[in-house]
C-alpha cells in the first residue's frame, strides 16, 4: 500500500474508473451528499500525488501551495474553469479533462430541453398533476411548431453540431450559427450559414448555446439580447451558467418578450429555493444532467481514470488542458 500514490477522489463516481483508481492507488473517496468544503479538500490534498475533481472543486493557486505532492489533477468534466491551469501549470502540475465522450448526451438534453419548452410539455404535466385537467381545450396549452423553423446555433463545435444536425434532418430545420470559427462541415452537411450574433438571435425560432465560459461569453444573453428574439422565441442553455444573466432571463419570460426557456445550468448552481428561476411556468431547470447517461458517465470515468493514472506513471495522459506543464515541475517522490 505505502508505494502506491496517493489520490483524493472528491466524489463517488461510477465503477467504470473509480475501481481501476482504487486498485492502482491508495484513494480516499469522499462519500458525503455534498461536495467537500474548501478547507477540507484543500487540507485532504496536501499529502496527495493526484486529485479527482469535479467542476464544483475549487482548484487554485493557495490549494497547489498547499499540496506539494500534487502532480496530477484529473477533472472530471469537460470543462475546467473550477481549475487555476496557469497556477496548475507554473507548479508543473498537469490537468486533465474528459473531452468527447459528452458531444451526444449533451446534444439530446438541449433538443429535449428544447422540444420540452416550446411544446410547454412540463407545464402541461403540472396542470395534470394538480387535478385541473377537465377536458380538452382548443385553446389550452398551446406551443411552438419546430418544423422548418430555423434553429440558431451559438458555438458551432462538436455538440453545437450535433444539435444542428438533429434538427436540420429530423425537422427540416434552417441552421444558423455564430462562432468565431467557420465549420465547413455544418455548412456542407447541414447547409447552416455562419452569420453574427444580432442576425442569429434576429431570425432564430430556437436559440441554443454551446460557448465555452470566458471573458467574453460571461453574461453575454443579457436584457438587450433577449429584445432582439422572436417573441415566439425558445431560449436553451446547457454550456454554463454565467453566460447568462439570470435577472435579465427571468424578467424576460415573465413580460413575454420570449416564449419559453430550458435550462441545463444556472449560476449559481443550485439556485436557491426562493428563486423565481424555479417557480415560472415557462421555463424549465433542469439540474445539470446533460451527460447523465449511463454509457456517457462510464465513459467520463475511464477517461478520467486514464489520465489520473497516466499522469502518476510519468507517462503521457491521454486528455491534457496544458500538456505544456509536463516534464517542468514536479517529480515522483
Amino acid at each position: 500500500m505505502d508505494d502506491k500514490p496517493r489520490v483524493f477522489v472528491t466524489r463517488r463516481l461510477p465503477a467504470a474508473g473509480l475501481d481501476r483508481v482504487r486498485a492502482a492507488c491508495d484513494a480516499e473517496v469522499w462519500d458525503g451528499p455534498l461536495p467537500p468544503p474548501y478547507e477540507v479538500l484543500k487540507e485532504k490534498a496536501a499529502g496527495c500525488d493526484g486529485l479527482v475533481s469535479l467542476l464544483t472543486d475549487r482548484i487554485d493557486a493557495a490549494l497547489l501551495d498547499a499540496a506539494p505532492r500534487l502532480r496530477v489533477v484529473s477533472n472530471y468534466a469537460v470543462g475546467f474553469n473550477n481549475v487555476d491551469v496557469p497556477a496548475a501549470t507554473a507548479r508543473g502540475v498537469r490537468v486533465g479533462n474528459t473531452p468527447g465522450v459528452l458531444t451526444d448526451a449533451t446534444a439530446d438534453m438541449a433538443f429535449c430541453l428544447l422540444i420540452a419548452a416550446a411544446r410547454r410539455v412540463v407545464d402541461g404535466h403540472d396542470y395534470s398533476r394538480s387535478g385541473q385537467w377537465k377536458t380538452w381545450e382548443p385553446l389550452g396549452h398551446l406551443g411552438q411548431d419546430l418544423v422548418g423553423r430555423t434553429l440558431g446555433v451559438v458555438g458551432m463545435g462538436r455538440i453545437g453540431y450535433a444539435l444542428a444536425k438533429r434538427c436540420a434532418r429530423g425537422w427540416d430545420m434552417q441552421v444558423l450559427y455564430h462562432d468565431m470559427h467557420r465549420n465547413e462541415k455544418a455548412e456542407t452537411e447541414l447547409g447552416a450559414r455562419q452569420v453574427d450574433l444580432d442576425v442569429l438571435l434576429r431570425e432564430s425560432d430556437f436559440i441554443s448555446v454551446h460557448t465555452d465560459l470566458n471573458e467574453k461569453t460571461r453574461g453575454l444573453f443579457n436584457a438587450e439580447r433577449f429584445r432582439q428574439m422572436k417573441p415566439t422565441a425558445v431560449f436553451v442553455n446547457t454550456a454554463r451558467g454565467p453566460i447568462v444573466v439570470e435577472r435579465d432571463l427571468i424578467e424576460a419570460l415573465k413580460s413575454g418578450v420570449i416564449f419559453g426557456a430550458g435550462l441545463d445550468v444556472t449560476d449559481p448552481e443550485p439556485p436557491s429555493s426562493d428563486n423565481p428561476l424555479l417557480r415560472l411556468p415557462n421555463l424549465i431547470v433542469a439540474p445539470h444532467i446533460a451527460s447523465a447517461t449511463v454509457g456517457t458517465r462510464d465513459a467520463m470515468a475511464r477517461i478520467c481514470a486514464d489520465n489520473l493514472l497516466s499522469g502518476l506513471s510519468g507517462g503521457r495522459m491521454p486528455h491534457c488542458v496544458n500538456p505544456e506543464a509536463e516534464g517542468t515541475g514536479r517529480k515522483s517522490p
